[in-house]
């Protein structure tokens, strides 16, 4: 039930579930001396929703075809099939929807809110964390070409979206992240938002 709120080579993985345990109750990681935690998840969701009356918070477990579905779609790997999802109401209307996706640059990771609108475009995209040298980190600049975008087929490094020069894991890897999180709200989503607004108002 929905609560109010008050990567990948394989041996890497138990480590990368610590790292992402600690962003998650907002705190530093215990290693890598060049980290940054730039936000912590309970900040960042709070401030996703200007002008929100409540934040919910819903956990998911994906199903097998929900997981096929999402990589197929968003063309990049889910590293577990446990999903939180945050939606921003001011009242009773919806304003989007967030999630937080961590994920392994070259051999560390970074974490991403992704914030959607209810049309399925990303409306803001925060880096909270970036355990790479710092030199490697995406700016908010070249972040801002994410805006207003959804899931379409040019949304893909070298075409719509431009590199960082230099840093190519790191362009790739927050493209990934960006349609996982597009591909979420499409399968999660999509469907149940266009259904509701089929039904009837009373």
């Amino acid at each position: 039930m929905p609560r109010s709120l008050s990567t990948q080579p394989k041996p890497r993985r138990p480590l990368l579930k610590a790292w992402a345990l600690a962003l998650v109750v907002g705190l530093a990681a215990p290693v890598a001396v060049e980290a940054k935690v730039y936000a912590s998840r309970k900040e960042a969701v709070s401030e996703a929703f200007p002008g929100a009356t409540r934040v919910e918070e819903e956990t998911f477990m994906l199903k097998d075809q929900q997981f096929q579905a999402i990589q197929e779609i968003a063309k990049a790997k889910l590293d577990s099939r446990i999903l939180t999802l945050y939606t921003g109401y001011r009242d009773d209307e919806v304003l989007g929807y967030a999630l937080i996706d961590i994920h392994t640059v070259r051999t560390l990771p970074e974490a991403f809110l992704v914030v959607i609108s209810p049309a399925g475009e990303v409306s803001r995209l925060r880096l909270l964390a970036f355990y790479e040298p710092e030199e490697y980190a995406p700016s908010e600049r070249w972040l801002d070409q994410f805006s207003e975008r959804s899931l379409q087929p040019d949304l893909q490094l070298n075409a719509t979206i431009h590199g960082i020069a230099g840093s190519t894991l790191t362009s790739r890897a927050v493209t990934n992240s960006v349609r996982r999180a597009l591909a979420t709200y499409r399968v999660l989503l999509e469907q149940h938002i266009a259904k509701l607004a089929s039904e009837p108002q009373p």
